[in-house]
């Protein structure tokens, strides 16, 4: 079974279209085109039509739609040089739904999701895909209803696997795989092939067409550990292919995922971006390139990353998402180690005041580990900076990069700048204290939720909660279950114990316990606002009969209201009950 959509050599659009950014009163719809051309969106009698840009031979273009109606729900259509290209023949209908005020938050979140075909043997090897499970239930099942957002916070896409066979076929007509990079994505042509193929699935692509998304990089959107240290940036950098891999990298991700992440008013600002407004508002008829100003700017990000920022923020009814960007931003420094650079750190004070019902945090990487894991990665930090020896230090080091030793706990200055921040705004400091602060978080292909324990004794009026979800296809080998599994429950006490033996290794100023999970099947999670409390429900794929019509299953759901979180876990064969996963959130039409 080919994992890509089926397309004509005449085709005119080649991916897409995305639904991105949505508010009350505007939308950015984003699209590939074969060529040069100019993509038009119309909606409810209106349209809105801009030339594409180009960037190193591909074409582009991010629609901004604006004059909608709050809370208005149609569909659109989307055409090239005007032609109608989509929808698709014999897909269902794209709608592009405004936000609105009274409407209560609804939203799915997770992270890496590796391509790969549907059928049993790609199942085999990935598991079935969470996300294309849920989005069959999206178009099938008129009780899942339609989220306001699909929030993807990390390894959209593996640049540092090729396991599909047309991105192989692809690389090796344009060059040898023996040579460096090898069988790793080397330049911009080839992560626009790998962004085709991970997208194309017509129900993968129907998803994306009518649900708004918000994304942020992990490590595999560029390569596995990206900026782990100082030391694993010296060794990249000392590579003959690793630029031209940032460089690419950092300039794919503003193409396919950071422009759709920003308003209209954020994209009249935005370096770049404005280059391509300004060539559209001059009403030349081709195209603008960029690619001269974006690999500038890519180069530029990556060796100076307090220069421009990845992360960014989006209001959901009364609640406010920040989506934190914690791989580019990191400073690496042996002696000022921070998740966020000054910079960074300083948006991120500025943007949580008070004032919103419930604040969400997307951070790709969990900000509360299980006790027993985060203990350890502090450990290996404290060892790695020297603290007993320079041999010490040298093997600390190779076991922070072999195992992955590089989260919030390994950034511990960066960590206490956030928690001290949060536990300020969770007890009113910054204006009126939001109901809860909720992390989302993926990267650690497991499943849990977690809690600070005792708020109420650290003068908090909000409940602080880590929800994870990872991953949407990409499950982790068993053995590695097992020491997941320990470092959550049967290690938390040892770990704690080595921990604090030492008083060079910090201990936590709030701390928190994992109080469901982990759980280890491909999901996504779904997040309902109600008014008495939110409800986060993991779901997962089932291929009983027909691999093209996967089914849901509930893996777990945990509700917290009030003083009190109370949770349950899914069954073996039991289907969800999508009225609840969903709340009372339109059917998709």
């Amino acid at each position: 079974m080919s994992h890509a959509a089926p397309s004509s050599d005449d085709d005119p659009l080649l991916l897409g279209p995305l639904l991105r950014y949505v508010d009350e009163t505007s939308a950015t719809v984003w699209v590939r085109t074969r060529d040069a051309a100019t993509v038009t969106v119309t909606r409810a009698g209106q349209a809105w039509s801009v030339p594409t840009f180009g960037v190193h031979g591909s074409h582009y273009a991010l629609v901004v739609c604006e004059g909608l109606e709050p809370g208005s729900d149609e569909p659109y259509e989307v055409a090239v040089d005007g032609r109608t290209v989509w929808p698709a023949p014999g897909a269902p209908q794209s709608r592009l739904r405004t936000s609105d005020p009274d409407r209560l938050p609804y939203f799915a979140f997770g992270s890496c999701r590796t391509m790969g075909s549907h059928d049993e043997a790609g199942n085999d090897v990935h598991g079935v895909d969470a996300l294309r499970s849920l989005a069959v239930a999206w178009r099938d099942d008129a009780r899942a209803g339609r989220p306001d957002l699909l929030l993807l916070l990390g390894d959209q896409v593996y640049a540092d696997t090729t396991p599909h066979p047309e991105l192989e076929e692809y690389m090796r007509s344009r060059r040898s795989l023996e040579e460096p990079p090898g069988e790793e994505i080397k330049d911009y042509p080839e992560y626009d092939e790998l962004y085709r193929l991970t997208w194309s699935d017509p129900v993968i692509r129907w998803a994306l067409s009518t649900v708004p998304s918000a994304m942020i990089f992990d490590d595999h959107d560029i390569r596995d550990d990206w900026n782990t240290s100082w030391s694993w940036r010296r060794d990249m950098r000392a590579t003959s292919w690793w630029q031209e891999r940032i460089v690419s990298g950092l300039a794919a991700y503003w193409v396919h995922q950071h422009i759709g992440n920003l308003s209209p008013a954020e994209l009249a600002e935005e370096e770049v971006f404005r280059l391509v407004l300004e060539h559209a508002e001059s009403g030349a008829e081709h195209e603008v390139d960029v690619t001269g100003p974006l690999d500038a700017l890519a180069a530029r990000a990556d060796a100076e990353p307090e220069t421009y920022r990845w992360s960014h923020t989006r209001e959901l009814g009364e609640s406010l998402l920040v989506v934190l960007d914690s791989r580019a931003a990191r400073d690496l420094r042996p002696d000022r180690r921070s998740m966020l650079d000054r910079v960074e750190t300083r948006w991120l004070d500025d943007t949580l005041r008070g004032g919103h019902r419930h604040v969400f945090v997307g951070t790709s990487l969990p900000f509360l580990l299980p006790p027993g894991l985060h203990d350890l990665e502090a450990m290996d930090e404290v060892v790695a900076r020297g603290a007993f020896g320079r041999r010490a230090a040298h093997a600390a080091e190779a076991v922070r990069r072999v195992i992955d030793l590089e989260h919030w706990a390994a950034f511990n200055a960066g960590f206490d700048e956030v928690l001290a921040m949060v536990m300020s705004l969770a007890r009113g400091e910054r204006g009126p204290a939001p109901e809860t602060v909720t992390f989302l978080s993926g990267d650690v292909h497991n499943s849990y939720f977690a809690e600070v324990t005792g708020p109420a004794q650290h003068g908090s009026h909000a409940r602080i909660v880590q929800a994870v979800c990872s991953p949407i296809r990409n499950p982790m080998p068993r053995a590695v279950r097992i020491v997941m599994s320990m470092l959550t429950r049967s290690l938390v006490r040892p770990m704690r114990f080595l921990a604090s033996r030492s008083d060079r290794v910090p201990d936590p100023a709030y701390p928190w316990t994992v109080t469901k999970g982990p759980w280890f099947d491909n999901n996504v999670a779904l997040c309902r606002v109600l008014p008495e409390r939110l409800e986060l429900t993991w779901v997962t794929g089932v291929v009983r009969d027909d691999p093209d019509h996967p089914e849901l299953r509930e893996v777990a759901a945990v509700r917290v209201e009030g003083s009190a979180v109370t949770a349950t876990e899914g069954r073996d064969g039991v289907e969800p009950d999508l009225r609840t996963a969903a709340g009372a959130a339109a059917p998709v039409a």
